[in-house]
């Protein structure tokens, strides 16, 4: 191998030295003299090549002939067959959309007049509340726990240089939307050295709703919590609203990147908020990454699950309707099953889904759409897009298909169910199914007198605040749509409940499936739904891996690992978290006893 490199490198040198016309010192060996030839070998070589050249461009001019008649050919045939595949493509998805759409109609009302008979008469022993759950997790806690190092750290930095200005923002949305802000602006004010100052609530024109943080929660509890860790104000003080003639608009608006980084705050808004000395983020809705530095995620943590408490008013009714809920649950020792039902009037019409009112209902709610989206929704294949939003379970579970649900997973007819929803579209039709189902059926509406709801009539959010509240207590909780509403309610379960939501999540592509199936037999749909009881069980303990700076999931939805180093420091004090949620009386519900009110 050597030889070789060395034989090649000395060929090398050789054509160099010439290339480059070589001196006298060159190792190189002197040139061959040059051969010399008669002029007639030369003239018979030249009249050689003079005549292969012409062969040459003879065939090259015809093979270039053949190969520009062969590519106009191929692109024809190509041509061909790309149009005859799209006709065939058409055709085949033309029959496809027409062999699905039948199993897109709804009609689970059917296949409950068909089943009632098998399900009013099945004598199988009814699912026990306290056995629903059988997979256990044994958490892992965390040590050293960062509570009090997030809160040294916090510290020193405010006692060293000082805050660096005041935070303004602005939460839109409905209750847990704005929930999802005020957390996030804790984080931001941390991250910014900031003090924040009370967030103010945009009015929403489809919550309609013009409460106010006090309004909703406990605000001085909420500043008493975080001291230590942020630092918060009603308002600004007057010296600096007075630089902007007491006008908030006035102070610099940004606009932040939605699920912005903390490098981004650090690198853009820290330098406007040192020269200004307050600023103001609107909207601030979902304006800060999941992924942060984990003294900052801990504030998040703080914030949501000790500092967020409802206001005296809420907590005063909530606390009686859990009471109350228990009372009527006495059959099953004091447990009940919560549901979050999404089937009011604004969320059919925007989901563009068709039930069983025919003609009348899609009139009505093409005219709802065009009032509240202003012909957002103006499309021409809306009957295909209900029917494929139907088979891709994106459609509003009705709530006879809920109790239907609940009746094949083994829920017996005897189980309490608190029913959390806003005025459902056409009650008393839609409700009449699920009410035959599961007798004891309850809302706040029916376990509160009209006096108690008065001063939350018109308010969506506070009485949202109480549905959070029952629901966030039951033994099991269904959600049926999605939404921040279930979201923060499974967060806030798995952190009640050594990591498990205990909540039902329904396959619903699989459950609409099973209610189009018009020959399904009672004990076959029952045997699906208990595997998929189980299955949502399974589901409801797992805690995505995170890694250091890793997370991708929300932590409102998974507060663990990161918040789980709170309720272990809550206990190890002797703070239990549920009086963060209502008053010390509720003590009692933890332990399924009623209290009185």
């Amino acid at each position: 191998m050597a030889i070789n490199t060395i034989m090649k490198n000395k060929t090398y040198n050789v054509v160099s030295s010439e290339g480059s016309g070589g001196d006298g010192n060159s190792s190189s060996p002197p040139s061959s003299p040059r051969r010399q030839t008669s002029g007639f070998s030369q003239c018979r070589r030249r009249l050689r090549s003079k005549v292969q050249l012409q062969y040459f461009r003879k065939d090259s001019l015809a093979a270039g002939i053949f190969v520009r008649r062969n590519i106009q050919f191929l692109l024809l045939l190509f041509f061909l067959y790309f149009s005859g595949l799209m006709m065939c493509v058409g055709r085949f998805s033309d029959f496809l959309r027409h062999s699905r759409e039948p199993i897109a109609i709804y009609k689970s009302h059917v296949l409950l007049e068909k089943l009632w008979h098998d399900i009013e008469t099945d004598n199988s022993t009814a699912l026990e509340l306290s056995s629903v759950w059988q997979f256990k997790r044994r958490m892992k806690v965390q040590k050293p726990c960062p509570v009090l190092a997030a809160r040294r750290r916090l510290g020193s930095v405010e006692v060293s240089s000082g805050p660096a200005g005041y935070l303004i923002v602005e939460a839109n949305g409905g209750l847990n939307q704005q929930r999802s802000a005020i957390c996030n602006a804790v984080a931001v004010a941390g991250i910014l050295n900031a003090v924040l100052v009370i967030p103010s609530f945009g009015y929403n024109i489809v919550w309609k709703d013009p409460s106010e943080f006090r309004d909703i929660y406990d605000e001085d509890h909420f500043i008493a919590t975080l001291e230590g860790y942020v630092k918060v104000v009603r308002e600004l003080p007057d010296e600096l609203i007075s630089k902007y003639d007491h006008n908030i608009t006035n102070i610099p608006h940004l606009r932040v990147e939605a699920w912005a980084p903390a490098k981004h705050y650090l690198g853009e808004v820290y330098p406007v908020l040192q020269e200004q000395g307050v600023i103001r983020i609107a909207p601030f809705a979902n304006r800060l990454a999941m992924n942060v530095p984990s003294h900052i995620q801990l504030l998040r943590c703080i914030t949501n699950y000790r500092a967020l408490r409802f206001s005296a008013p809420i907590t005063t009714l909530a606390q009686k309707l859990v009471n109350r809920m228990i009372e009527r649950s006495s059959m099953t020792g004091g447990k009940y099953v919560s549901v979050h039902l999404r089937f009011e009037e604004d969320m059919v019409a925007f989901s563009c889904c068709l039930y069983d009112g025919g003609d009348a209902e899609k009139s009505e709610m093409h005219s709802f759409r065009e009032k509240g989206w202003k012909g957002k929704f103006k499309r021409k294949d809306l009957n295909f897009v209900a029917g494929r939003n139907r088979i891709d379970g994106k459609c509003p579970l009705t709530p006879l298909e809920v109790g239907m649900m609940l009746r094949g997973m083994g829920f017996g007819s005897n189980t309490s169910i608190y029913l959390a929803s806003g005025k459902i579209y056409k009650g008393e039709q839609h409700l009449a199914p699920l009410l035959k189902m599961f007798p004891h059926l309850y809302t706040k509406e029916s376990l509160a007198t009209s006096d108690e709801l008065a001063p939350f009539q018109g308010y969506s959010s506070r009485l949202a605040a109480l549905d959070y509240t029952v629901c966030l207590f039951s033994e099991v909780f269904v959600t049926t749509h999605g939404g921040n509403f279930p979201h923060f309610l499974m967060g806030h379960r798995r952190f009640l409940f050594n990591g498990h939501a205990k909540t039902i999540r329904p396959d619903k592509r699989m459950l609409v499936g099973l209610l189009e199936n018009m020959t399904i037999s009672w004990k076959d749909f029952k045997d699906d739904m208990e595997a998929m009881l189980l299955e949502s069980d399974r589901k409801g303990m797992m805690i995505p891996r995170v890694r250091k700076f890793n997370r991708k999931n929300s932590i409102y939805t998974f507060p663990l690992p990161e918040c789980d180093c709170l309720q272990s420091h809550d206990s190890s004090r002797g703070i239990n978290h549920t009086l963060n949620v209502l008053d010390p009386q509720l003590e009692a519900t933890r332990g399924r006893v009623p209290v009185s009110d």
